[in-house]
């Protein structure tokens, strides 16, 4: 694609201003060492290696007081601190910041989770190649492979109710990428409700009637999520150094 001072460009946002409780951390998770620094570290530099983003956005809290590394913080990245109180919320907020900054409209945005430490600049270059001339945009995903079952509780236990066809089911990951106004415009229509069912990113432009391009992802590219995740996390990135 020619460069043109009309051609879009492409922006990492990471949303940063969870508390993280399932991961039983004393600090937000994302701030948790991991493979000898903060797991969000580990993050922003995999998406720092990632010659086709122009800037990296992360989204934290108001009264952020982490100490953040000095060294290792890529010069095109900066902080935010216009977090919300939910991850939609983070988002849309970041957007607002990044359009009242003078990013343009037309740009693309990569929405990608601070949890997801263990995304490759590889993976991240595959959705942009992928998605980059789609009308939409899309998300990395993984179909489903194994047998997925709904359950109805008995009591406190929880039973199988059915099994549930998995063919045509996949597993949301991050990034999601679309045009920058586009996102923005979909979640402000959902800020009206609270971001009611707004799991994702792909979730609000589902919501205009669009169908986002599902992107094969890699297992490996898991949200750190519970205790057990932090041991996987650390024995893979210490493994790739």
């Amino acid at each position: 694609m020619p460069i043109t001072p009309d051609t879009p460009r492409f922006h990492a946002l990471v949303p940063c201003a969870g508390t993280g409780s399932r991961a039983g951390t004393a600090v937000p998770k994302q701030y948790q060492s991991v493979a000898g620094q903060p797991m969000v570290m580990h993050t922003v530099q995999a998406l720092a290696q990632v010659p086709q983003l122009a800037s990296g956005w992360l989204v934290v809290s108001p009264g952020d007081e982490f100490a953040w590394p000095t060294s290792g913080w890529p010069e095109h990245f900066r902080r935010a601190p216009c977090g919300g109180a939910t991850r939609a919320e983070s988002v849309f907020n970041g957007l607002s910041a990044m359009l009242h900054a003078g990013e343009a409209a037309q740009d693309w945005v990569l929405v990608h989770d601070a949890a997801r430490c263990l995304i490759t600049p590889e993976a991240v270059s595959a959705l942009m190649t992928a998605c980059q001339d789609d009308p939409v945009g899309g998300l990395l995903a993984l179909p489903l492979p194994d047998t997925l079952k709904a359950h109805t509780l008995d009591g406190r236990n929880a039973r199988v109710a059915r099994t549930v066809p998995r063919e045509d089911k996949w597993l949301a990951q991050t990034p999601q990428m679309f045009r920058l106004g586009a996102l923005h415009a979909a979640l402000a229509e959902a800020a009206v409700n609270g971001f009611e069912g707004i799991t994702d990113e792909s979730s609000a432009m589902e919501r205009q009637g669009l169908s986002p391009r599902l992107v094969p992802g890699s297992a490996q590219n898991l949200k750190v999520t519970y205790p057990a995740d932090f041991a996987f996390a650390e024995a893979v990135l210490k493994g790739r150094t």
